[in-house]
């Protein structure tokens, strides 16, 4: 997850597609809902606790986990020979030492190593010696450890435009790890992405499992992206109540008011604007920030 949110939302889907503008600061609340009346939002270990912990690797989910934390997100990208694996840039340099290893190969694109050169590289000393080795995760890997630690997913298909049928073997992955069950669609599995297209592949092809939508479409636009999404997922900083409060008014797919979990919420101030707000999850890489602000609220 997230890369800087555009001012403006990704195109709805078919044809005559319409780029949707930033929601108003100044929506009009719904009366059947209102924060106060809204429960606690669930605290999401952004690409696992990545303040403390190298983003999606294990070391972070697991550093979530021995936080207490139960819901962690990631980020989902395809190899040159085709596996899936958890990293957030469409590139390796940032968060491994592929430059050591490969030198000659920038710009060092996910695209452009296949698994095995991938499995090679170092995940973890970018962040600090202690977490020297870690490794890029495969999906089927990540799955099964996010299964041993009794975890829940916000799964992200990340720049799926870049990797046509993504979506399809995404979903055959989580299959055969064992997450497509009714127990985990029903209560452990978010999908999301910034694009529409890919959510709504996703919802055309699984409609049981929840979708998520990153990005903050106008009021007007929401049963649009209501019909394949059962979440808006907006950045903290595109908000407010009236906006929230106007999204839970709305039904999404299922037949149930639209959710949202906001991101990238780090410090008790914003935590504490954001479940004024009436939001449903947080997202963070200080979860314990987050939790003890809302205690403290």
């Amino acid at each position: 997850m997230y890369a800087r949110a555009a001012a403006t939302t990704v195109a709805l889907l078919g044809a005559g597609a319409l780029v949707l503008p930033t929601a108003s600061a100044t929506a009009r609340p719904h009366p059947a809902s209102s924060a106060a009346e809204h429960h606690s939002p669930v605290v999401v270990a952004h690409r696992g606790a990545s303040a403390y912990a190298p983003e999606n690797t294990f070391a972070a989910i697991d550093k979530a986990r021995d936080m207490g934390f139960r819901w962690v997100e990631n980020d989902v990208q395809r190899t040159k020979d085709g596996e899936l694996v958890i990293v957030h840039d469409d590139t390796l340099k940032r968060t491994t030492n592929v430059e050591e290893v490969y030198p000659d190969r920038a710009p060092w694109k996910v695209s452009d190593f296949t698994a095995a050169e991938i499995a090679k590289l170092d995940a973890g000393s970018w962040f600090s010696k202690k977490y020297a080795g870690q490794r890029v995760p495969t999906l089927k890997q990540y799955m099964r450890r996010v299964s041993h630690n009794h975890q829940k997913l916000v799964f992200e298909f990340k720049k799926p435009e870049l990797y046509p049928g993504i979506e399809k073997q995404g979903l055959r992955v989580l299959r055969d790890t064992g997450w497509l069950d009714k127990h985990h669609v029903k209560s452990k599995l978010v999908i999301q992405s910034f694009s529409a297209d890919s959510v709504k592949t996703v919802h055309a092809l699984r409609p049981d499992v929840k979708t998520g939508f990153l990005g903050t479409p106008a009021v007007a636009e929401l049963p649009a992206y209501a019909r394949f999404a059962d979440q808006i997922n907006a950045s903290h900083t595109t908000i407010s109540a009236g906006y929230v409060s106007a999204l839970h008014a709305v039904k999404g797919p299922h037949g149930k008011p639209l959710e949202i979990f906001t991101w990238t919420v780090n410090d008790a101030p914003s935590t504490v604007r954001a479940a004024g707000f009436g939001v449903d999850g947080i997202i963070t890489n200080t979860p314990d920030v987050v939790r003890r602000a809302l205690r403290d609220s």
